[in-house]
């Protein structure tokens, strides 16, 4: 039974303290000298705790079911709330907090775009600064470090969790080599967290390009998302890339698209500033058949700045769930067949395949990063670009075919070398 005021008074003390409970495994216990205490058991990692609430009457009942609900919000995100009422008993001078170090190490990041010093200043106030920002970074040690990754983990933001592993490893590691801290603890919490493993983007097999190119030839939805998908599979480029395009990008006498690292940002339209998500200038040659598609689309919204306008206002670019709901109007299942980032690895697939082009002009047109750091010192200026026009148009040919017969990339490849020899 829930506890009320009335009962609360009306408890008497005893010989020995006894507890009244309340909802939630909260209770009040009461000490032979009549103090009242208010207390949450719980249980952390296979451990039964109990939680301090306060002190009824300077806790209300109505006061400790609100501290017990945070408490009990902070465990199911994995967090032992003993050990943060701990933390957050240490108040450090202003200048060695965790956070105000935080800051300082993010200000000092001068390379940053706008749009990631955001964004990773974001992630602190979001998922660091509330656990422990307010820490002297002095007696920070490994396991309040990773308060806040765990925390993450528990929500399963893998990815999140990782990222903040990182930037709390640098702003240590910044505190180290500034001279506030001797030791970096964070050094400490490798492989504290799961390991998962990475979600690949769904792609059909390369046998079911002909199927795929009946369905995108009898779609019976908007024009321009029909030419939308089929220009996305022509030139396999990410989804940012082509939703937040420009005409003023396409050159038609150089057959060449020039995705600037950033674009003008549009007013209400998140992440619209992105580019090419290397934050370099990515080049996109055009083949024959990309260029015919973008000369429909400019019959569509040639007389707007943006290429994909929206269906409602031209001046809003298309949803970014546009290529993958005319999968779905296709019949396709964009979790298990295919999704519009998996036209990059069909499309990677068979350049591989073909055995006709090298590695680093399809990692360049693909727009990977290059991992080896000696060979990207090499490499980084290296465009590729007269290959690259002859693999997307390959591409786009090979399409073609597929469109009169199923061929693989590799005997394709043949029919095209023989043809040429010719």
């Amino acid at each position: 039974m829930a506890l009320t005021d009335a009962k609360i008074r009306a408890a008497k003390p005893d010989i020995k303290p006894y507890k009244i409970p309340d909802t939630g495994n909260m209770f009040l216990l009461i000490h032979p000298n009549g103090s009242r205490y208010w207390r949450l058991r719980y249980r952390h990692q296979g451990k039964e705790k109990t939680l301090a609430l306060g002190v009824y009457p300077d806790v209300s009942l109505a006061e400790a079911r609100g501290k017990r609900d945070e408490a009990r919000k902070l465990i199911t995100e994995g967090i032992d709330p003993c050990e943060q009422k701990r933390i957050q008993k240490v108040v450090p001078s202003a200048e060695h907090s965790f956070e105000s170090i935080a800051r300082q190490w993010h200000k000092s990041n001068k390379k940053w775009s706008a749009s990631h010093s955001e964004k990773t200043l974001k992630s602190l106030e979001t998922h660091v600064f509330p656990f422990i920002g307010s820490r002297n970074i002095t007696s920070l040690k490994t396991p309040d470090l990773l308060i806040p990754v765990k925390a993450a983990e528990a929500k399963e933001i893998y990815e999140i969790a990782s990222r903040l592993q990182q930037r709390i490893t640098a702003i240590m590691r910044y505190a180290a080599q500034s001279g506030i801290i001797h030791y970096n603890p964070a050094m400490d919490m490798a492989g504290a967290l799961t390991t998962v493993k990475r979600q690949h983007r769904p792609a059909l097999a390369l046998n079911r390009i002909p199927e795929l190119l009946e369905r995108l030839d009898t779609y019976k939805g908007q024009p321009l998302t029909r030419l939308a998908t089929t220009l996305t599979l022509l030139i396999f480029i990410r989804s940012s890339e082509l939703r937040f395009a420009r005409w003023s990008e396409i050159d038609f006498e150089k057959a060449l698209w020039t995705i600037p690292s950033e674009r003008p940002p549009i007013e209400g339209v998140k992440y619209s500033h992105r580019g090419s998500k290397m934050r370099t200038e990515h080049l996109v040659p055009l083949s024959r058949q990309a260029l015919d598609i973008l000369k429909q689309i400019q019959n569509i919204s040639g007389g707007y700045e943006l290429i994909f306008t929206g269906d409602h206002n031209p001046w809003k670019p298309m949803s970014e769930n546009t290529v993958n709901n005319a999968l779905r109007l296709m019949g396709y299942d964009t979790k298990v067949d295919v999704c519009g980032h998996g036209f990059r690895a069909m499309a990677c697939s068979s350049l591989i395949e073909s055995g006709l082009w090298s590695r680093d002009a399809v990692e360049r047109q693909m727009s990977h990063q290059e991992r080896n750091g000696v060979r990207a010192a090499y490499i980084h200026k290296a465009e590729f670009l007269d290959e690259r026009r002859l693999m997307l148009q390959w591409w786009s040919d090979f399409l073609d075919a597929n469109r009169v017969q199923t061929i693989s990339p590799f005997d394709f490849a043949r029919v095209s070398n023989s043809l040429s020899k010719k």
